[in-house]
């Protein structure tokens, strides 16, 4: 843990607070009928800005930034990464439902038809990239990217992976369920590596919309 100064001792208390707010309320996602873990999201978003707002270091050009993105994208390695969920995505689907008997597909439309309109491409696409942006706000920028400043990079990545698996959780066969939540967890710790190495969560946006997209138009084209 980092040795803390008066001037961040309170963006430790707060960041704190905020992950501690994420993590239970994704964690409600274990028991169904009292889920509330699409409200991490915007808690998440909050707890990113307020931080910002309130301590204006360094660190504070990381997160959400235009004005690098290319020069981001360009990092040693962040190009291959970023790709690389598509990979996985693919391989998943495949796996998925050669293990499954088809049931993977149906399963990943059963628990995201409620905020994925698969019949409306346009909008599918505005939702797609909506859903990204404010996830890897949430997660990437605020809970792992603020929590990094204080933690082990590695413990803050599996951590915000596995809390952020959990928060996919449908309900379905236990085997299913693991298999999806397992292959998110993979993702997320891409995700971390990604945004590790290029300090901003809209590269990894870009990421987790190519994944999302690359896994939805293989199984709607080849898995039907």
């Amino acid at each position: 843990m980092a040795n803390f100064t008066k001037a961040n001792k309170r963006t430790f208390q707060i960041t704190l607070i905020g992950m501690a707010t994420m993590a239970i309320l994704s964690s409600t996602k274990i028991i169904p009928e009292t889920s509330y873990a699409g409200v991490s999201v915007p808690i998440g978003i909050l707890f990113f800005f307020l931080i910002d707002n309130i301590d204006k270091g360094p660190h504070i050009k990381k997160g959400v930034r235009l004005n690098t993105f290319f020069s981001d994208m360009k990092k040693p390695w962040v190009i291959p990464l970023v790709l690389l969920p598509v990979v996985t995505a693919i391989a998943s689907v495949i796996i998925g439902d050669a293990i499954f008997k088809g049931m993977y597909t149906t399963h990943i439309i059963g628990r995201s038809d409620a905020m994925l309109s698969y019949d409306k491409i346009p909008l599918l696409m505005l939702q797609l990239v909506i859903a990204a942006l404010t996830e890897e706000i949430a997660w990437r920028g605020f809970f792992l990217g603020k929590s990094m400043r204080f933690f082990p990079f590695w413990v803050c990545a599996f951590i915000s992976a596995l809390l952020f698996a959990i928060a996919h959780i449908a309900v379905g066969d236990f085997g299913l369920v693991f298999y999806d939540v397992f292959t998110i967890f993979i993702n997320s710790i891409i995700y971390a590596i990604i945004y590790k190495k290029s300090e901003s969560c809209l590269v990894t946006t870009v990421s987790h919309i190519l994944c999302n997209s690359a896994g939805i138009a293989f199984f709607m084209i080849f898995m039907k």
